[in-house]
């Protein structure tokens, strides 16, 4: 017991070091955590690595999940969620097929079935690149595209890689696997929905911080263990809670609560990821000795590996070309468009009502509620079209989005969930995935940067557009403010330092009191009307992000001051 909490506690110091280490050195810390960890195999009094694949699919990947859907830019994934949905099934499962049939060829007795979960295994790409490409020049779009895709794709191809091993261990049918795929997503997405609704509920009644962040840590397992027990995917009921609630927290939770949730899921994420290149290279000394023994050898194995690899970059290119001109097309389809939407904005609302009565069956009236949500759908349209012209995808942003679409953590976690006994030479598909992850961490995450500096042209300084935005935004926050109103009794209100020094003390606590609460309701409502403006898509996603996070820090000091809160 104690030679595992000190190889626990040696773990987490390995983990943080790598993450210090590793740009300093011009290396990914995931590489630096496999490194770590194939040396520290061969030391004798540490234990071997040997970890039910159970625990690696029940237990790290919903939380890792979970937490990413969170923290997801709710506008820019309902934008790009065309791109983003075609990134995370179409292009996993064409990969996953592809490569299946590659791998059945060139390994001996595998069959298609486990080809078809070896190819899924190192389908999904991984969020390591996302990071990368954030200190180059590319655009907000990619990065959008790119975090949306992570996150999803992870889903697809664990639901694929398990309906893959249920075909593998009994006789396969081609429609019965589409069956059992749809069934488990569906069921998923809809457990999900519950729990991330019912989280929110629970969670909004609960005025302790640290009581509430505990809630949010099992909120992951609430949403993935009874979908799994019912045969549904955990790990799509974990991202949809995810997105659920990270919709929805700034409505419902306090900014306390939501920066606690924040720090707290962050140290989680980093350490899990990190837990999982460790013994990723912790396992890998042992695996190699199995394909050794068990195997043509290592250099076979190594090839089968660089040919997959080579594989998913053709293979996402092909999908990425079209995908671009898909794009352009919608694009300039919605500039056409944005004449005749502009009229319908500024168009009186007897002219709206009278236009939408032509256009309904048997020309019924149009309610105020249905003028609301047409007037909403307008400016959403509008911002849409605003945003896919200010930022079109050309070929520098599909090269981005193909190089960038490295394998990592989810790949050797999902290879440690081949079950043993049953899966046809396990430690060589083991062993492929490991190599497919680290050469995709090392070629693509070690040139990607260099990559995208070259190719990506001179921008202009990004300040002078967030400044505008800022600006747009605070006439936003004034309109809000001024919709509260103030307080017009004749009570004190001390304007200098003479009148303040005058004031009794006992009525100047109680005007601190009242200012604070009408200070307090301003916010909620600036919150809400930059919300709003969020679910519209009117602004930048991140200078919106920033503004909120300034609201919220500034409530957490005002509540911190205390006195009454209303």
């Amino acid at each position: 017991m104690t030679e595992l909490l000190v190889v626990g506690v040696i773990a987490l110091l390995v983990i943080a070091a790598a993450a210090v280490l590793g740009p300093r050195i011009g290396i990914a810390a995931p590489l630096v955590l496999v490194a770590v960890g194939i040396v520290a195999s061969l030391v004798p009094w540490i234990p071997n690595a040997e970890i039910d694949p159970e625990w690696i699919l029940a237990g790290v990947l919903p939380p890792l999940l979970y937490s990413s859907a969170v923290s997801m830019p709710t506008m820019n994934f309902r934008r790009e969620f065309g791109a983003i949905s075609g990134l995370s099934v179409v292009l996993v499962v064409a990969s996953s097929l592809v490569l299946g049939l590659f791998f059945a060829w060139v390994i001996p007795g595998l069959g298609l079935a486990w080809g078809i979960a070896l190819g899924a295994i190192v389908s999904p790409t991984d969020a390591v690149a996302t990071s990368i490409v954030k200190q180059t020049s590319v655009s907000r779009r990619v990065i959008a595209i790119l975090d949306g895709e992570s996150l999803l794709n992870d889903a697809t191809a664990l639901v694929l890689l398990r309906t893959a091993i249920v075909a593998g261990a009994a006789s396969f049918s081609f429609w019965g696997a589409v069956g059992d795929f749809a069934f488990a997503v569906a069921v998923a997405v809809a457990i999900g929905l519950v729990v991330g609704w019912l989280n929110l509920r629970v969670r909004s009644r609960i005025t302790n911080p640290t009581v509430n962040t505990a809630l949010s840590f099992a909120v992951p397992f609430v949403a993935s263990i009874p979908a799994e027990h019912v045969g549904a995917s955990g790990l799509v009921a974990a991202v949809v809670a995810g997105l659920v609630t990270g919709i929805r927290a700034p409505r419902v939770l306090p900014p306390n609560h939501r920066l606690s949730d924040a720090q707290n899921w962050g140290t989680v994420e980093f350490v899990l990821e990190g837990a999982v290149f460790l013994v990723m290279g912790l396992e890998l000394a042992s695996i190699v000795s199995d394909v050794q023994s068990d195997h043509a050898g290592i250099g076979p194995a190594l090839l089968i590996a660089v040919g997959a690899l080579v594989l998913t970059i053709l293979v996402r290119t092909a999908y990425v070309v079209p995908l671009l001109f898909g794009l352009s097309k919608s694009a300039r389809r919605g500039a056409r468009m944005q004449e005749r939407l502009q009229g319908f904005q500024n168009a009186d609302t007897q002219s709206t009502t009278q236009a939408l009565t032509d256009h309904r069956f048997g020309n019924r009236a149009p309610s105020e509620r249905d003028l609301e949500r047409f007037g909403t759908r307008v400016r959403r349209m509008l911002a849409d079209i605003q945003y896919f012209t200010k930022a079109p995808m050309g070929w520098r942003e599909g090269t981005a989005v193909v190089w960038a679409g490295m394998r990592g953590a989810v790949t050797v976690a999902a290879a440690q969930t081949l079950p043993h006994g049953t899966t046809p030479q396990r430690s060589l598909l083991v062993f492929i995935a490991f190599a497919v992850a680290g050469f995709s961490l090392l070629i693509q995450g070690g040139t990607i940067g260099p990559l995208l500096r070259r190719i990506s042209p001179p921008t202009a300084d990004a300040s002078s557009g967030d400044a505008e935005e800022r600006g747009r935004l605070m006439a936003v926050m004034r309109t809000a403010a001024e919709s509260v109103r103030a307080d017009d009794s004749n009570e004190l209100t001390p304007r200098t330092r003479e009148e303040l020094e005058a004031t009794d003390p006992a009525e100047l606590r109680a005007w601190f009191g009242r200012e604070k609460v009408r200070r307090l309701q301003v916010l909620d409502a600036q919150r809400s009307a930059l919300l709003d403006a969020r679910d519209d898509g009117v602004f930048d996603a991140e200078v919106l992000e920033s503004v909120l996070r300034n609201l919220d820090a500034e409530q957490i000091a005002l509540e911190l001051r205390g006195g009454p809160t209303g």
